[in-house]
């Protein structure tokens, strides 16, 4: 057997431990660890742009975004990379908001027009504001729903509504067919709905939450009115 080498007396001078390195799987599996926390969008923004050097502008071109949504995910990005969130309780969701999915799959304006209040208000940001449970009744619900054939819009696929939490905040997502066309945020005054906010006409807001909570969704284009 071999015998152990001694080591050569010190004089009191103490012999530095041999350096340690990490082990390469652990270090990969660490790694492989902090990027699940991101979404999708985030984890390719901080790896096109920090990883390989991509300019903010090649960034957004490569995710067909713009440089400020990549801004954005670059900076949610690296937060949960240096700080990673803790989990978290799922929060309790309102039962308005599961009873506005069920009215609005079963096509019934009566019931959802009943989950508003009087004052409600609809706004497609930048392009138009329908006031009040009846307009939005009239307006959006009626469109989105059963098709405006005098403005030659038919429904084809009869839509559907999905509940989702993105970024700590119930909103819904409106299908048409295997894809969402819109995104909805929602906002709450005790067991109504007070206001709704919908950006159909907002592709960029619909590209990035849809990309992040990774499904399937088709952009409309601005609205003339509704255009930066």
């Amino acid at each position: 057997m071999r015998q152990a080498r001694e080591l050569p007396a010190s004089d009191g001078v103490e012999v530095p431990e041999p350096a340690t390195h990490p082990e390469p799987r652990a270090t990969r599996e660490a790694a492989g660890t902090l990027i699940s926390q991101l979404s999708p969008q985030e984890r390719a923004a901080v790896v096109l742009k920090d990883a390989f050097g991509l300019s903010l502008e090649e960034t957004a071109e490569v995710l067909s975004t713009s440089t400020g949504a990549i801004k954005a995910a670059l900076h949610r990005g690296r937060a949960k990379l240096v700080t990673p969130e803790p989990d978290a309780p799922a929060p309790v969701t309102p039962a308005v908001l599961n009873a506005f999915c069920d009215a609005f799959n079963a096509r019934d304006l009566d019931r959802l027009t009943a989950l508003l209040l009087d004052t409600a208000t609809l706004e497609y940001p930048g392009f138009k504001i329908e006031s009040g449970a009846r307009a939005v009744r009239d307006g959006s619900f009626t469109g989105t729903l059963f098709g405006c054939p005098e403005a030659g819009y038919v429904v084809v696929d009869p839509p559907r509504c999905e509940l989702r939490a993105h970024r700590g905040e119930s909103l819904f997502l409106w299908w048409s067919g295997d894809e969402v066309h819109s995104v909805v945020r929602v906002e709450l005054d005790g067991d109504r709905i007070a206001r709704l906010r919908n950006y159909y006409h907002s592709p960029e807001v619909v590209t990035e939450v849809c990309r992040e909570l990774d499904v399937p969704f088709r952009t409309h284009g601005y609205h003339p009115a509704a255009s930066p």
